[in-house]
């Protein structure tokens, strides 16, 4: 048996600010002269002037390909084609979560470096050593492993203001996740993602990001309404971004997670953003761990406030649809989960009562703080 070690991975280099953008050529200079940029349309019309013109200024040329929606096996080979016959060095995942883990994955295949340029704060992906990998329809496939986080992770503010609100929302709800699994894995005495056990700085990592979010959390969300940037904001992206990166890598998943990749198989839930289901994992987490009733209403109320879903009707589903929360618990609990980071056995009767609970309790715990009843969340593509 191996000795067991404590371990913690992170990006070569984090880099955050408003207008950061402009200076992208700058920061992946260092790493390639010969870079592919992965973006799709939307954000590419977005942040093409800059990034181009950052790009001529460190003498690299700009060669972009179009993404898709889902960073899917098909998708992931495309890229690595393309990077050989382009003879690129090095390629940047810009824009989404999906965007930048097709870029990881293929820059791992082709043996290239890779960078993440996300241009919303609404996961934690950029920071990774792994990809999620998706069907077409959007349903979890596997998460994909590398020996080495990106090589630079940059995001500029002032897109984040710029963007939709609910990309914000969005990584709240991932992050938010962070500590409560983290904690969960310590308890268990559970193997991280980064290959050993926690290191106390990756535990202290995940509760600093928690800790940000509920200092800021409310103050940044008005901030990306109005479009500007406050020092609020800044402590959000980075808790969203770099500490819940950090902090989920090194510090350890558990339930939360994957029920979010077991809700993936359910229909309902389709296009919802990633945050939104892992915010309902987390809740059910709580409920399977006997969380104290103070801190699980704190977490109903602050969530509520914010705009992430906690109850079963704001995903589209039932207590009555038995038949699909066996299909999402099944598929949470299969044997390669993170569920089992828990320090307790998990079986799918615990996460479908579980998941069942959640829907009255966080009724009850809204109706008594006089905040609204949950209807059904628009999914957002």
């Amino acid at each position: 048996m191996a000795t067991p070690i404590t371990t913690v991975m992170s990006p070569a280099r984090y880099v955050q600010g408003r207008s950061a953008i402009t200076r992208v050529g700058e920061f992946v200079a260092p790493i390639g002269s010969s870079p592919l940029i992965v973006a799709d349309d939307v954000v590419w019309g977005i942040v093409e002037s800059a990034v181009t013109e950052s790009f001529q200024a460190a003498g690299l040329p700009v060669e972009r390909v179009g993404f898709g929606r889902f960073a899917t096996p098909a998708a992931v080979d495309e890229l690595v084609e393309r990077i050989r016959a382009t003879d690129s060095d090095v390629i940047v995942g810009l824009g989404g979560g999906s965007a930048i883990d097709a870029a990881k994955a293929s820059g791992h295949l082709a043996g290239i470096r890779w960078a993440s340029v996300p241009t919303a704060a609404s996961t934690d992906a950029p920071t990774s050593a792994l990809a999620v990998i998706y069907s077409e329809e959007g349903e979890f496939i596997e998460y994909r492993f590398f020996p080495h986080n990106p090589d630079l992770v940059l995001i500029d503010t002032q897109l984040v203001a710029n963007a939709p609100v609910q990309f914000l929302v969005a990584g709240i709800g991932d992050a938010l996740a962070t500590w409560v699994e983290a904690r969960a894995a310590k308890r268990a005495n559970a193997d991280t993602m980064a290959g050993g056990r926690q290191t106390e700085t990756g535990v202290a990592l995940a509760q600093l990001s928690w800790d940000l979010l509920h200092d800021n959390a409310l103050q940044a969300i008005e901030a990306v309404k109005a479009k500007v940037v406050t020092p609020a904001l800044e402590k959000v992206v980075e808790a969203n971004t770099l500490l819940s990166g950090l902090g989920f890598e090194s510090g350890g998943l558990a339930a939360a997670h994957a029920i979010h990749n077991g809700l993936t198989a359910a229909p309902q839930a389709h296009g919802l953003a990633h945050g939104q289901k892992v915010n309902i994992g987390t809740l059910a987490q709580l409920v399977m761990e006997g969380a104290p009733a103070a801190e699980i209403a704190d977490f109903v109320v602050f969530t509520t406030r914010v705009g992430l879903p906690n109850t079963l009707t704001e995903i589209g589903l039932t207590v009555e649809d038995t038949d699909v929360l066996r299909a999402v618990a099944d598929a949470a609990t299969v044997e390669s989960e993170t569920i089992h980071n828990m320090p307790f056995p998990v079986t799918p009767e615990l996460v479908v009562d579980a998941l069942i609970a959640i829907e009255g309790l966080s009724r009850s715990i809204r109706a008594a703080h006089g905040l609204p009843e949950p209807e059904r969340y628009v999914a957002k593509h």
